[in-house]
């Protein structure tokens, strides 16, 4: 849906077309974070005459099972067409029931592996790209960038392997292997590629060199601007859409909900490892809560239009959120609804830079307070086109992917990208 706010894309030449493979544990048709960013960038690549093959397994996120029609799956070990005209080479994955950390972990070993020999057929490309946090498919990008001779890129989308620790997945000072792994996967890395600032420089100071940041984004274009909620309502509604783990401490909301009664409301929307305990919580408390699983689009659309406030949500006791922007919040803000923001240092900084929210502590009772105040004072609420302003000009997909093929053009031709730079 196209919008008078975005604007014209910049006129921003990329550099010279190549051929690029891409290692991901989810893609298109999935919907997850990484199909949504790479589904987003991987059409801008086409759309500078960029070759893309994508080695992916058979479509089963989240809940380990194929759902769709295998025609739009993908068969294993054979390749199919995307939407943008990139190749996806389809590796075999292990049928798990559940969300638990272990079967998602074993089924993406699994498909890491299967992902070798799929790596090597076709083209050789001009540079191999994993995306992280699916830990294996890492090091399957680095194996092949050896078997194929070609220059390594790392994506880190969340902050390894300090996650690991703050998850309390390290105990003591000992580091485990999933440290030892990732910390040897980002040092051979030829670049490595970090969605905030704060993690790029925490990297820098370790010693890595080639860091750059290609923030998370959107598709302005096709995020609609929403008229602020009406100023006399009965009910305030408070919404959160994402992820249900450990990182996001959702219980906080439950609590908060449960502090304010029946003139409020709170839905949760998505899945994840904690949503059985939350529901049961919010039973246990009688709190106004209600939960629908994963939406698409216009069901969307429609949360959104309902609420007054949009939760964006990471715990306060682990260091490396302070270097972490969960994705949903430049949706929020382009969307137009105010942010309730659970969240420190980068994310915390944007909110408030945009314009788009308030930031409040990680307790019930700061949570419920601020909504007593928004509900008392609704024009609060009406956060205006700042917030879309701000990811217009900071995290539109347009404009990131020229930024990410300079930096791939950058490394695989040196040569070439100087001599530009020298004539700009």
């Amino acid at each position: 849906m196209r919008n008078s706010l975005h604007g014209d894309r910049a006129d921003i030449k990329p550099a010279s077309p190549l051929r690029l493979m891409l290692l991901t544990h989810s893609y298109w048709p999935e919907h997850s974070p990484p199909q949504r960013r790479w589904l987003s960038l991987t059409r801008e690549f086409r759309r500078a005459g960029w070759d893309v093959d994508v080695v992916a397994p058979v479509a089963h996120y989240p809940n380990g099972r194929r759902n769709l029609p295998r025609r739009q799956a993908g068969l294993a070990f054979t390749q199919q067409t995307g939407p943008h005209g990139e190749i996806i080479r389809r590796a075999p994955y292990l049928r798990h029931l559940g969300t638990s950390s272990l079967a998602r972990f074993i089924d993406q070993l699994f498909s890491a592996v299967m992902s070798v020999p799929m790596g090597l057929g076709g083209k050789k490309p001009d540079a191999i790209l994993a995306t992280a946090p699916s830990l294996p498919t890492l090091a399957t990008g680095y194996v092949l960038s050896k078997l194929r001779r070609v220059p390594f890129i790392v994506e880190m989308r969340d902050a390894w392997p300090d996650l690991a620790r703050d998850a309390r997945m390290v105990q003591g000072s000992v580091k485990s292997l999933v440290e030892r792994v990732v910390e040897f996967v980002q040092q051979r890395a030829d670049l490595v590629v970090t969605v905030t600032e704060g993690f790029a420089d925490t990297l820098r100071e370790r010693g890595l060199e080639n860091v750059v940041t290609v923030s998370n984004g959107l598709d302005l274009n096709l995020v609609p601007f929403l008229d602020p909620p009406p100023m006399e309502r009965d009910v305030f509604r408070a919404l959160y859409l994402g992820n249900h783990g450990k990182s996001q401490r959702l219980d906080i909301l439950i609590r908060a909900s449960a502090l304010l009664g029946d003139a409020f409301q709170l839905t949760l929307v998505g899945h994840g490892t904690t949503r059985p305990q939350l529901v049961k919580l919010a039973r246990e408390l009688d709190a106004p809560v209600t939960f629908f699983p994963s939406l698409q689009g216009p069901e969307v659309v429609e949360k959104y239009r309902e609420a007054d406030t949009c939760v964006v949500s990471l715990r306060d006791d682990w260091k490396s959120f302070e270097t972490t922007v969960p994705s949903k919040t430049y949706e929020v803000l382009a969307i137009g609804r105010h942010v309730t923001a659970i969240v420190r240092g980068e994310a915390e900084r944007i909110v408030l830079e945009a314009g788009g929210g308030d930031v409040v502590p990680a307790s019930p009772e700061a949570v419920a307070q601020l909504w007593r105040e928004l509900a008392a004072d609704r024009s609060r609420l009406a956060s205006g086109a700042s917030g879309r302003e701000w990811v217009r000009d900071n995290a539109d997909y347009a404009q990131l992917a020229v930024k990410y093929m300079d930096n791939i053009s950058s490394l695989v031709r040196p040569e070439r990208s100087a001599d530009q730079e020298h004539t700009k």
